[in-house]
C-alpha cells in the first residue's frame, strides 16, 4: 500500500519511461559485487526485452520474474 491508501504503483527502470513495472530483474556484476549481492531493476512490458538484454550482453547473472504487490522494490 502506497502511503495514501492506495495500490503501490512502481514505474520501469528504463530511463525516462513512466509506465507501470510489470516485472523483476534481479541481476549482480560479480567483477564489482560482493557474493550473495544483487540489485534490483523493474521493467515494463515494452522495456523488459531491452534491459534483460543490456545485462545479458554483458555476461551478468541475472533472474527475471513477474512483479507482484508484495515484491520489495530496490
Amino acid at each position: 500500500m502506497s502511503l495514501f491508501g492506495g495500490p503501490e504503483r512502481f514505474a520501469c527502470s528504463r530511463a525516462a519511461c513512466t509506465a507501470q513495472a510489470s516485472w523483476r530483474i534481479d541481476w549482480s556484476n560479480p567483477r564489482i559485487h560482493a557474493a550473495g549481492r544483487r540489485k534490483t531493476w523493474l521493467a515494463c512490458d515494452e522495456h523488459r526485452d531491452y534491459l534483460e538484454g543490456f545485462l545479458v550482453t554483458r555476461g551478468f547473472p541475472l533472474e527475471v520474474s513477474p512483479l507482484h504487490a508484495e515484491d520489495p522494490a530496490s
